[in-house]
């Protein structure tokens, strides 16, 4: 059964400027103030504002004539909101499936983890007292789905209410219309008719009730008491591959770091082991207790899921962490899940080794020091255009279809761009040159294989576009100090005209 906490604060906008406008003495009343229809409006007030009988939607000009003394300020809606997605980033301390509820709220997908705290009440308590510890007030209500939720956030009594599993029904029954996030005016409506209470529109007949009111109102009852299904976007979607661990007192030294991190790996680990699975990304995040969370990512070649191979390749990452005032939560998260089998460890030594007892530990050291993208393999492709022969792999990704053609053998070092060469000498139409000259040195051959005509894959491109000077003639040669060469002439022979040779690569 899913639990749903749902955190609503009053006064967001509020908050947030003066959070980052600090003042000894903040004014009062006070409220921000933006443009809607080019009409000047309150789009927040503080509650002094709201005592002196100031609202949201009012507009400017009425509001200051009704408190000649508010103090006003332009809203900044964009920061509010950047400032909402960085406290969804921070709730994940509290469970990995955090919703931003725009403008001024958020959800938090709890079942499972609330006893992580000593049980519900517990969590929502530490909640909202390391909000309030920031100047920031939340209402806070947990059921058994987003919509009830929502409505005792929004409009129950109190600033934490939890309704037993199953038993929203009844906390619900004497919530206004407003509740269930109707349009405002069907809310406004249901409340002229005389339904002010929700237990008066449950009892209704449904049929007239969506003709009158709209089939959203419907939709919006049956989600609010459980009987359809509403889809949240969570900022990091629901993972069962999540482990977590707090500490009574923060931690800050690098031994302690190192510690944690083999620890909230070994958990993770255990049930990645119970359920026959591993992974290849991990992805661990130190919370500091100002509510700043510091990520770091390693990556595995082949998936897995041994504590102690995790810890070390997050041990040279630790040295980047900034603990501050104290980390006191640890999370880590395991992506790119997939079944891995058992594996029986070597009895006779004499064997080869496994690629996941040597290759593989290096080539994860190597990815994780040097970063993703730069360690790989060459894996080929069919294509006989020398360029297009290849691609990058992953290190220990196995070989899929065919390979290079063996009579067809290409050099180990092929360059980016293929470099002139000078002062060759060669025989036309088709033998291969005797002597060149490359970056300033003379090489005269001694042996030499070829040719090999590579044309332009017509096939995939344009055919107008396609000309004899695409065509290439390759030769293998070899100098007189046993270097070898992969050269070739560019374009077909035509009397009179210089032939352009060029080299494309080195054998060894």
């Amino acid at each position: 059964m899913a639990r749903i906490l749902c955190a609503w604060s009053p006064n967001w906008a509020i908050a947030n400027w003066r959070r980052r406008n600090p003042s000894d003495s903040p004014p009062e009343p006070f409220g921000l103030i933006e443009t809607v229809k080019g009409a000047r409006r309150l789009a927040a007030v503080d509650k002094a504002a709201r005592a002196a009988g100031l609202h949201a939607g009012q507009k400017a000009t009425d509001a200051m004539a009704l408190v000649p003394g508010l103090v006003t300020a332009e809203a900044e809606p964009e920061a509010d909101a950047a400032a909402l997605t960085a406290l969804v980033d921070w709730a994940v301390r509290y469970s990995p499936a955090v919703a931003p509820d725009a403008p001024d709220g958020l959800f938090l997908d709890i079942a499972g983890v609330s006893h992580l705290w000593g049980g519900e009440a517990e969590l929502v308590a530490d909640f909202r007292a390391r909000l309030a510890a920031n100047g920031l007030y939340f209402r806070c209500a947990v059921a058994d789905t987003p919509g009830a939720a929502w409505a005792l956030a929004h409009h129950g009594k109190g600033a934490e209410i939890i309704a037993p599993p199953n038993g929203q029904a009844d906390l619900l029954a004497y919530l206004p219309p407003a509740a269930l996030r109707l349009e405002p005016q069907a809310a406004a409506q249901m409340e002229r008719l005389g339904l002010r209470l929700l237990f008066q529109i449950i009892g209704l007949p449904r049929a007239p009730l969506a003709r009158r009111f709209g089939k959203q109102t419907l939709i919006r009852l049956d989600q609010a008491m459980g009987r359809a299904d509403e889809a949240l976007t969570f900022r990091r979607p629901p993972h069962p591959w999540f482990a977590r661990l707090a500490f009574f007192e923060p931690i800050s030294a690098l031994e302690d770091l190192q510690r944690v991190s083999f620890d909230v790996a070994a958990k993770l680990c255990a049930r990645l082991e119970r359920e026959g699975h591993g992974a290849k990304r991990f992805v661990i995040a130190f919370h500091r207790v100002d509510g700043k969370a510091l990520p770091l990512t390693i990556g595995l070649s082949l998936a897995g899921r041994d504590p102690v191979r995790i810890a070390k390749l997050l041990a040279p990452k630790l040295e980047t962490i900034d603990p501050d005032f104290g980390i006191d939560v640890v999370t880590l998260e395991a992506e790119a899940v997939e079944p891995v089998s058992g594996r029986q460890v070597r009895l006779d030594t004499s064997t080869e080794a496994a690629v996941e007892d040597g290759l593989a530990p290096l080539v994860d050291r190597l990815t994780n020091r040097l970063g993703e993208g730069r360690v790989w393999k060459a894996a080929p492709v069919a294509s006989h255009v020398p360029e297009q022969s290849s691609r990058h792999a992953a290190p220990l990704k196995p070989a899929t279809g065919g390979g290079w053609n063996p009579e067809a053998p290409r050099p180990l070092r092929l360059f980016r761009q293929p470099e002139p060469l000078e002062n060759v000498m060669a025989l036309t139409p088709d033998d291969p040159p005797r002597q060149f000259q490359w970056r300033k040195r003379v090489h005269r051959v001694l042996q030499a294989e070829g040719p090999e005509r590579i044309g332009a894959e017509w096939w995939r491109a344009d055919i107008d576009t396609i000309s004899v000077s695409h065509v290439r003639d390759y030769y293998r040669v070899e100098d007189q100090e046993g270097a070898r060469f992969w050269v070739f002439r560019e374009g077909l022979y035509s009397a009179g005209a210089e032939a352009r040779w060029w080299l494309h690569g080195v054998f060894g």
